[in-house]
């Protein structure tokens, strides 16, 4: 995979080492190696520059990244692939429920990174998975993969930031009072458990879910509420919601299990994502 990506240095860009100027728009310590590792990997006005040059007012600096090698230990496999955009960058998915993101022991060759590793050796292009969100197996809806280790690392800080904007849709047992609010409950490992999550004031790290109730459905005692998160922490909405006597509906662990007809499976939907994009600021 190879990208170009150009820059005009501006005014308050005078005297910045071209190191700098890239640190600033988010390339990490990795990406700058890899430049350096290249004859070719930055120029200005078309000839190749040290990454401790200085730059001028005006100055077009070009980047150019090249990746070669694949993720070795992720078969690529033909399965179903949802992908709702596309460009040089990134990749948005709609993933769906009951699919594995990443390989595993038991989910060796069922998973997203399977999928998008076929998608690119089928156009005989050089893939290394890199999932900005992961979403859990029986969750759905959509994730950002980058292409290259530029937009991995911008979308890597922007969440560390809590710069992408995620909502979620979800249906849960129960009529939601206050029909919209805030779950603030620390979340930590259940004692003898290595996946589950429980509320834990003591040890726990803090966690917090916002949600609106958007309808209910009296008949079958469901409501169908917006989610968006202030942290990103294991099974988090999954716990608030059970934490305040709203189980989402279908979680076989935190407590609807019982089903209703015509709703199959874990109802937590990954609806909308909002964030800049990392190479062009849109």
């Amino acid at each position: 995979m190879e990208r170009r990506l150009d820059y005009r240095a501006g005014e308050g860009d005078a005297g910045l080492r071209i190191e700098q100027y890239l640190r600033r728009r988010g390339y990490s310590r990795g990406c700058l190696a890899h430049l350096k590792g290249r004859p070719d990997g930055a120029a200005v006005g078309g000839r190749p520059r040290y990454l401790n040059e200085r730059l001028l007012a005006g100055d077009e600096l070009v980047v150019r990244i090249c990746e070669t090698e694949s993720s070795e230990r992720i078969v690529p496999v033909k399965l179903p692939l949802d992908i709702v955009y596309e460009d040089e960058d990134l990749l948005v998915v709609s993933k769906a429920a009951g699919m594995p993101t990443h390989p595993s022991m038991k989910n060796y060759d069922n998973s997203l990174a399977n999928a998008l590793a076929w998608y690119f050796k089928e156009q005989g292009k050089p893939f290394v998975f890199r999932c900005t969100n992961r979403l859990d197996r029986d969750m759905s809806g959509l994730t950002v993969v980058a292409k290259h280790m530029l937009s991995s690392c911008v979308l890597a800080g922007m969440s560390v930031r809590k710069e992408v904007e995620r909502e979620y849709r979800a249906i849960v047992r129960g009529s939601v009072e206050p029909p919209s609010g805030t779950v603030s409950a620390p979340l930590g490992r259940k004692p003898g458990s290595v996946i589950e999550r429980q509320v834990d004031f003591g040890k726990g790290e803090s966690a917090c879910t916002h949600y609106r109730r958007i309808a209910y459905n009296e008949r079958l005692d469901l409501s169908l509420i917006s989610l968006w998160l202030e942290t990103g922490r294991t099974h988090q909405i999954r716990v608030h919601l059970s934490s305040i006597g709203h189980p989402l509906l279908g979680d076989a662990v935190y407590g609807a299990k019982k089903p209703v007809p015509g709703l199959a499976g874990q109802c937590l939907h990954a609806r909308r994502l909002r964030f800049l994009h990392p190479a062009t600021g849109e």
